[in-house]
């Protein structure tokens, strides 16, 4: 079976989404999709809208054939980081083509990626702009090209996870259609994820917008998991913390733990919060990237150690997914976990079971320990000859 893998967050699965699913169908002629996903947090450090086993089963109900969880310690992290999990992952899978989505799937994004090669470290110490404006600075300076829509940056990004970590899949990316990353408005059919978080209790004004597996969880929806709910236990994190403990914490450094507790002693808000610590060197995804790690309480020294440990955490399959499962596991360099147990719990899934268990303040559903993956029946469409 030759599969194709799609890399996504499915926050939540909408239509755009399921165009997408059916034309890297169509253009690789693939046995069985298999889709890393984010789990319940988002690569910008936000809590997803719907739990991972709810989008697992959007997925699963509109092409997805197996649907295996992107671990929070690459799911969480600026776009080459979250690309160079994702590959890792899909790699070892051994999916012979990765397709996704690009504002300009004509550029050639491996010249782009050679040329970053030239770039000098010395150029990105301007502390009164981020690291990304920096880097596309350059990168403008060399190529002529900007890399500004999340879609392209994050292309960039597979590409050079490829050719880092010596991969032989194809990449494949397709114009991506509907609205804007960023855009609010929902006019049609096609809307951006983004535009249906914020729509999310006007039903009626996103049924159109999301298949109907999507549509019956919102429906459910008693409250939009935000960063605001979060904030308390952040918030309390910060203050009890002692500063020197702070420093250990992943991706805390030039002195953001003094601004972090400072904010802390003072907002009430999360929105307060983020505007007393941000600085143009932040980017309010880092930001809240940062808040992340801080409640989940990840070192530096546990995040290195658990990237050195990947594996597979299966959500949910049909029998074609099922059936491809079977065909590779022997060949596999990483564990597959199906179920998690007490063993898992206080080893290699350690740090996705306390994001679970945080996200479990908006669910209260449990959201790893004895969960097995969700099975479905895939649909087989018969045609009179």
């Amino acid at each position: 079976m030759q599969a194709l893998g799609l890399v996504a967050e499915y926050n939540p699965f909408h239509n755009g989404h399921r165009y997408h699913l059916q034309q890297a169908r169509l253009l690789t002629g693939a046995d069985v999709v298999v889709a890393v996903m984010s789990g319940d947090f988002t690569q910008r450090g936000e809590p997803t809208i719907l739990d991972k086993w709810q989008r697992t089963q959007a997925a699963l109900a509109n092409g997805v054939d197996l649907v295996v969880e992107l671990p929070v310690f690459n799911a969480v992290q600026p776009a080459h980081r979250f690309a160079e999990g994702a590959l890792r992952l899909l790699n070892d899978l051994q999916v012979a083509t990765v397709v996704f989505g690009a504002e300009h799937p004509e550029w050639n994004f491996d010249s782009l990626v050679a040329a970053e090669t030239k770039f000098k470290a010395s150029n990105f110490k301007d502390y009164h702009a981020t690291y990304a404006t920096q880097f596309n600075q350059q990168l403008s300076a060399q190529t002529g090209y900007s890399l500004t829509d999340p879609n392209d940056i994050l292309a960039f990004a597979y590409y050079k996870a490829r050719q880092e970590g010596h991969y032989t899949m194809n990449l494949l990316p397709i114009q991506r259609r509907g609205n804007d990353y960023h855009d609010q408005t929902i006019t049609g059919k096609l809307a951006s994820a983004s535009a249906i978080r914020a729509a999310w209790s006007d039903l009626k004004t996103i049924k159109n917008t999301v298949p109907a597996a999507t549509m019956n969880e919102l429906a459910q929806l008693q409250r939009l998991p935000s960063w605001e709910l979060l904030y308390p236990i952040l918030r309390n994190q910060l203050i009890q913390t002692p500063v020197e403990w702070l420093q250990q914490i992943y991706q805390m450094g030039e002195g953001i733990e003094y601004r972090m507790k400072e904010a802390a002693q003072r907002a009430l808000t999360y929105a307060d919060f983020i505007r007393l610590v941000k600085t143009k060197r932040y980017t309010y995804a880092y930001l809240s990237r940062l808040s992340l790690y801080v409640i989940l309480n990840i070192s530096k020294a546990e995040h290195d150690r658990h990237q050195q440990v990947p594996y597979h955490h299966v959500l949910g399959f049909n029998q074609v997914g099922q059936a491809y499962l079977n065909q590779v596991k022997k060949q596999l360099d990483y564990p597959l976990i199906v179920k998690v147990n007490r063993d898992e719990r206080d080893g290699r899934f350690n740090l996705d079971y306390r994001a679970g268990k945080l996200y479990q303040n908006f669910t209260k559903v449990e959201q790893d320990m004895k969960h097995a993956p969700i099975r479905t029946v895939k649909e087989i469409t018969l045609t009179s000859e």
